[in-house]
Order: structure tokens, then sequence, then C-alpha cells
């Protein structure tokens, strides 16, 4: 097999037929192409799907508020259910036993400044379990808690971005920082996984937030990260049952959908996980398919080429070789061609994915990269299709007596 001589005659042969070798390269090109470009655009969409909970505990629910859409029990149509600090103790209290964290929220969006430099940001007012929910990571100083928020106390922690509008490559643990011209002293620093957006946020306390900015006891929604020893039909009956309690609790109807409103991710997962299914094998399907249409490719070509070198083959057996070595030229000559066909389109694919990655963000697909073990795999199986295909008929070749082999056209 290591045989020079051989692979000079391979490759020899190869370059006589250069348009059979590029026709038949081709087909195996394309077939890979098309296999590494489905692969990694479902890889993307995979990454994007699971990118949705790279920032948060998976384990979370949100009990959001709205307005309703139905009168109910002396609710008029439209009203707006306004949760408090009342709400956030009686889901606390109540399921304590089903709550790993817990905290409330209040939106703001203010300018901050410091020493002349200013930006708009979005302030997040929660508790100290908010740190936990939101799968926040401190860099530098601390994250609020439970003093903070019992004293009210005008503390502030900066995500990345915000560091760097304000204070640049400075240390800004201890500085002070003003919004809505009234000065808060930076405790902590944190980055997020979840991106730019989440990196340029500021947290306080709740409690200051209520004191300061808005109503005392207003918040605007409460998360909950569920016990992690909770299966996932517990999960849908404690949210469930946390939608009908304060349904029951502001008098909104059974059958209201936006008044009150919980989001489960456990739920959200499962919808996400069926649909990066389904969007599996699908493309495994067109995938495979582009094989299968490699493999009917090659198989033709392979047959019309041992048709085409009959007269050759005949002039080889006159010539004393063995049949078994005549099949070996043709299966090595598929082989080689097969590979460098498929490994040229398997880099034609990744350099494609590699070259247009960031602009498919567009269309939710992050990071469309594409496994080389997958593709060489795929490599494998149109070679050993090929090998298949080509065996056949160069054994039946290789039986033929030398003058029917000469006469042939």
């Amino acid at each position: 097999m290591f045989n020079t001589d051989l692979w000079n005659e391979i490759f020899q042969s190869i370059n006589k037929n250069k348009l059979r070798s590029i026709l038949s390269g081709f087909t195996i090109l394309f077939a890979i192409l098309i296999f590494t470009l489905l692969s990694g655009i479902s890889n993307g969409l995979q990454n994007t799907f699971s990118g949705f909970f790279s920032d948060d505990a998976s384990n979370t629910i949100f009990l959001r508020s709205g307005r309703t859409s139905k009168p109910y029990k002396g609710n008029q149509t439209g009203k707006r259910i306004n949760f408090s600090n009342e709400d956030y103790e009686y889901v606390k209290h109540k399921y304590d036993d089903k709550i790993q964290f817990i905290t409330a929220r209040v939106y703001k969006n203010f300018t901050g400044s410091y020493k002349g430099k200013k930006n708009d940001y979005n302030i997040r007012a929660v508790h100290p379990d908010h740190q936990y929910l939101e799968n926040t990571k401190v860099v530098y100083g601390r994250y609020l808690n439970n003093n903070d928020i019992d004293k009210k106390l005008k503390y502030v922690v900066i995500g990345r971005l915000v560091v760097e509008d304000l204070f640049g490559n400075k240390n800004p643990i201890g500085k002070q920082i003003t919004l809505q011209g009234i000065s808060f002293q930076v405790i902590g620093t944190f980055e997020d996984d979840g991106g730019d957006n989440e990196e340029r946020l500021i947290y306080m306390p709740v409690t200051t937030a209520q004191s300061i900015f808005s109503n005392k006891e207003y918040i605007k929604e409460i998360r909950i990260a569920y016990s992690p020893k909770m299966n996932y039909a517990q999960t849908l009956a404690f949210s469930k049952k946390l939608t009908e309690d304060f349904k029951e609790r502001f008098s909104v109807a059974p059958n209201d959908q936006r008044a009150i409103r919980t989001v489960n991710f456990a739920e959200r997962r499962r919808d996400i996980n069926q649909m990066t299914f389904v969007i599996g094998l699908m493309v495994i399907f067109i995938g495979f398919g582009s094989l299968i249409a490699g493999i009917v490719g090659i198989s033709n070509i392979m047959v019309y080429i041992v048709k085409e070198r009959t007269k050759e083959l005949g002039i080889r057996k006159v010539l004393g070789a063995k049949p078994g070595s005549i099949v070996m030229i043709i299966l090595l000559e598929s082989i080689v061609i097969t590979s460098i066909a498929g490994y040229v389109g398997m880099l034609i694919g990744i350099g494609t994915l590699s070259l247009i990655g960031d602009s498919l963000e567009d269309y939710f697909i992050t990071d469309p990269s594409v496994s080389s073990n997958l593709v060489v795999s795929a490599m494998i199986i149109l070679i050993i299709a090929g090998c298949f295909a080509g065996y056949l008929p160069a054994k039946r070749a290789a039986r033929i007596k030398p003058i029917v082999a000469l006469r042939n056209d």
C-alpha cells in the first residue's frame, strides 16, 4: 500500500484525467460544504437559545404585575396592579420551603455622573439574593447585603461598562457617583455573562430606591429561584399556584392573562429544548440528505470511471497485474480524491462560518462553529461509500478476461 510506484501511478492517473477528477471531487466538496454550513448554523441557533439563560439562574420564576383585561369583583378593565413590599414578604414567608432565593425589583433610568463624565444608565433596585438569581460576578468590593436594605443606605454596585464610562482605569470603590442629583457610594463592581446591556447597569438597595425615587412600598416584580430539589412538574405547579394566589389577592379574574403574569424558566427551557431538538433533526435530515447526494454522486462517477478504464484494466491483466492490485488502484484513487475534496470542503465551510459568523447574530445565530470531528466523520462516511461504490464494479472489471476488456468500447 505504501509502494512509491503505486502512489505515483495514482497521482498520474488523477492528473491525466483532470476533468473526471474535478467532477468527482466537486461532488464530495459540495456535500461536505453543505453539511458543515448546516451543522454550524444549527449550533449557532442552539447557542442563541442557550444564551437566553446564560446570565440568569435556570430555576427562576418571574412574578410580574400588569393591567386588568377583564372587570372582576369591582376592578374595572385597565386597572393597574401594583405589587408592594407586603406582597414580597407574603411570597417569601408563605413559600419559604420552596424558595432558594428571592428578590424584588424596581426599575429606574437615570443619568449617572462622576467628575464631569456622565451617561444614562438603567437602575435596578433589588435585594441581596438578586446576585444569585442574575449570576452576577462581583469583581471588586462587594454586593448589596441585608444591612444595606435595612438601613436604606445610598450604596451602588456598578457594571464593568459603567466603570469604563465614568472612571476609566481608576478604582471606583469608595468613590461617589451622582444619580438624579443625589450622591451614592460605589461599594462594588461586577461582570455579567449577559453581555454589554447587563454590564451597563447599576444596582442599589430596593428600600433606598423606594424611599428616594418612588412610592415607599412599590415594587415592579418579584423574582424567585425555586428549590433545585423540585422536579419539572412541581415547578409548574408552584408557578401556577403563585399565579392563582396573586389573582385572588388582587381580585383579578382567573382567566385574565394580563394583570398577573408568571414566567417559569423551566417551561421556557423545555420549549426551547424542544425547538432546538426539532431544528437539530431538520439539520440532520438535510445534512445527511446532502451526504446521500454525495454518496450517490461518487457512486455513479466510480461506476463510470471503472467502465471507462475497462480497456486499461485489460492491458494491465495482459501485463501480469493481479485482480487485487487493479481493485486497489481504483479504490485508492477514490480515497485520495474523496479525502482531498472533503478536506477542502470542510475548510471552505469553516472559513465561511468564521467570516460571516458575526453578521448572522441578526438572525439569532450566535457563534456558528462546527466540530471538526463531526465533519471528519462525514468525510469518512463518504470515503467508505466511495470504496463500496468503486469496489463492486472494479471487482467485476478485474474478473473480465483480457481479450474481452481489450474489445470493450
